[in-house]
């Protein structure tokens, strides 16, 4: 499920490191029609907007929230981007949140809805919000609600009347969730406004990580055809986005990382042009932290309440190098020194690699 140009260049990232598979999943093809329903017409997709995003002296990375609207508060107000009153006031402050805002809590609307209005406040008030498409956001474009909760779809109720097509013939109870994110429609235009790889500074996002061959086939043209497929220009999610090893599937970089695996990390570093590369995606029941003598940090925490009490944790980066903040630890200590830090070797378990996704 690759292009051509994937397989050129992904051969030699599967030749250097053995990985575990992602599970099975039930979306549609890529190939395959898509949803659509009647909308306005689409802005036109920020085609030409590049994945290089200029940072402020200070960058905060956030994980996956899942529905979670107390979760993200916390971490935003961790960050410093906050204030009780949901205000921005991170000035001279950049948060990437990197993807997974949807599914499996019952509050991913409203989770839409504020990232949405703080990007605006953001701006005004001389900080950055940087919002990214994880595989979640494109799932619900494919119609693939497998892990959207009851009231989270009761949420998106109200847009029912409007669904025609392929979202006219789901169940009732899906109706207005597929009305509103099918591509073209209202909430698939939000997101079709965000990138899906984003170079903040010296550091790369992504929500699952970005592989040699991405860069070979462009991280501009993936933001730009996740876009385009989201606002209903482009018929169906291309291969390079839906397929296994994409930057919103890929779970290279969330378990063990062999010296071959950190090779082929520095391969991406150094096409980029990044320190570092910080990705979501797979959770890391011991925290955020590094491989790759800290080229790589892994921040999905389990924020959401779906997985447990955990404590809220992003990772700040700044010109002196990079620190872990933890929710209620006053003494957060720095994760490495601005040359970087020893070499960590990730606690997850290998089941993690077997989540779903």
């Amino acid at each position: 499920m690759r292009s051509s140009a994937l397989i050129l260049t992904l051969s030699f990232v599967t030749g250097a490191c053995n990985r575990t598979p992602e599970v099975k999943r039930e979306a549609p093809p890529a190939e395959s029609a898509s949803p659509q329903v009647s909308a306005p017409a689409p802005p036109p997709p920020a085609a030409t907007r590049s994945f290089k995003v200029p940072a402020s002296e200070r960058v905060v990375a956030i994980g996956d929230v899942h529905g979670d609207l107390r979760a993200l508060r916390v971490a935003l107000r961790l960050a410093g981007a906050i204030d009780s009153e949901d205000e921005w006031i991170g000035k001279g402050l950049t948060v990437v949140q990197t993807g997974d805002q949807v599914d499996r809590g019952d509050q991913d609307r409203e989770v839409l809805d504020v990232l949405e209005k703080l990007e605006a406040s953001a701006k005004a008030k001389g900080g950055a919000l940087v919002v990214l498409n994880g595989n979640h956001e494109l799932m619900q474009a494919s119609f693939d609600f497998r892990y959207v909760t009851r009231k989270s779809f009761e949420s998106f109720r109200e847009f029912s009347a409007r669904a025609t097509g392929a979202a006219e013939r789901v169940s009732e109870a899906e109706r207005g969730r597929a009305a509103a994110f099918a591509p073209g429609a209202p909430y698939a235009l939000k997101l079709a406004q965000r990138l899906t790889v984003a170079l903040v500074g010296d550091s790369l996002f992504a929500h699952a990580g970005v592989l040699p061959g991405h860069f070979d086939y462009g991280l501009d043209r993936i933001n730009a055809e996740a876009q385009s497929f989201l606002t209903g220009q482009r018929p169906t999610l291309s291969k390079a986005l839906a397929a296994e090893d994409s930057p919103v599937w890929t779970r290279f970089y969330g378990g063990d990382m062999s010296a071959a695996s950190c090779e082929v990390l520095g391969r991406v570093l150094k096409d980029t042009g990044a320190k570092r590369l910080v990705v979501g995606h797979t959770v890391q029941k011991d925290g955020i932290n590094g491989a790759c003598q800290d080229r790589l940090f892994r921040i999905d925490v389990g924020l959401s309440a779906y997985y447990g009490d955990h404590p809220a944790q992003v990772l700040e980066i700044t010109s002196s190098g990079t620190r872990i903040l933890t929710a209620g630890d006053k003494s957060a200590s720095p994760s490495t020194s601005p040359s970087g830090g020893a070499p960590k070797k990730s606690k997850v378990p290998d089941s993690a690699l077997h989540s779903s996704p």
